[in-house]
């Protein structure tokens, strides 16, 4: 019976030689759950680099796709919450699969419980210099002059950028910094006040990605929870209706 719900994030599917290991890997996870799947919800940076032009798309990533197709077909709901580094994917995936697409965090009632879930970039507001460029990035201005570039040189550009983007993460930002100091929970803690300072139900459960580090801690009666990564150790997370549990595939 389909009851539970799956998170994963940051695959960026097309970084690194073992790319495609990581896409097969991730279908084989997919086929795993699918007999429980009620639902599968993405948090970004699944692909390390997207761009869907009017008549083209990258090349690549099919046996996903099509996996994710199939099983939207047979009635598993797919969301996606677009990363930094997949925020140009536009209606691609709702159009071809039927992926409900999220541009920002947003509430979600699974069950009962309800959730705050997101990508998790741009969450610290004294990060001015990437809010600046993310602001840059969704500008619809700016997304219509990259649209004219041929893809035969846009792609090698964008994709240069995501990898320098990848290594400069790597050496400094990735690992959690403590609660006093790391954006997202920080965010979520402001979040929960808000709730609570209104008098309205609060959340259950925080989820996010984009730190690459898997991560459960309290936050009141709440839990925050970033799932990790793909890439390292296959992380993800499933909620089965009453609590949220983080692991790893083939653990």
């Amino acid at each position: 019976m389909r009851q539970k719900t799956f998170f994963v994030t940051d695959a960026h599917l097309g970084s690194g030689a073992d790319s495609r290991q990581r896409e097969a890997d991730l279908v084989r996870w997919l086929e795993t759950i699918e007999p429980e799947a009620k639902r599968v919800v993405m948090l970004g940076d699944i692909f390390d680099f997207w761009f869907t032009y009017k008549n083209a798309v990258p090349r690549g990533f099919v046996r996903l796709l099509g996996k994710m197709a199939q099983m939207a077909d047979s009635g598993v709901e797919f969301h996606f919450f677009i990363g930094n580094h997949d925020m140009w994917l536009f209606d691609y995936l709702e159009k071809e699969i039927g992926v409900t697409m999220h541009n920002e965090p947003e509430t979600m009632e699974l069950e009962g419980k309800r959730f705050l879930i997101g990508h998790g970039d741009g969450m610290d507001a004294k990060d001015h210099k990437y809010n600046f460029i993310k602001r840059v990035f969704r500008c619809r201005f700016n997304q219509w002059l990259f649209a004219g570039v041929h893809p035969n040189i846009g792609f090698p550009i964008a994709n240069s950028w995501s990898g320098s983007s990848r290594k400069k993460h790597s050496s400094n930002d990735y690992g959690y910094c403590g609660d006093d100091k790391e954006g997202i929970y920080l965010y979520c803690k402001k979040m929960q006040q808000q709730k609570l300072d209104a008098g309205v139900q609060p959340y259950d459960y925080f989820l996010f990605g984009h730190r690459h580090t898997p991560v459960v801690r309290p936050l009141g009666a709440a839990t925050y929870i970033n799932v990790g990564n793909w890439i390292d150790h296959r992380d993800y997370a499933v909620f089965d209706g009453e609590e949220v549990m983080l692991t790893s595939f083939g653990k």
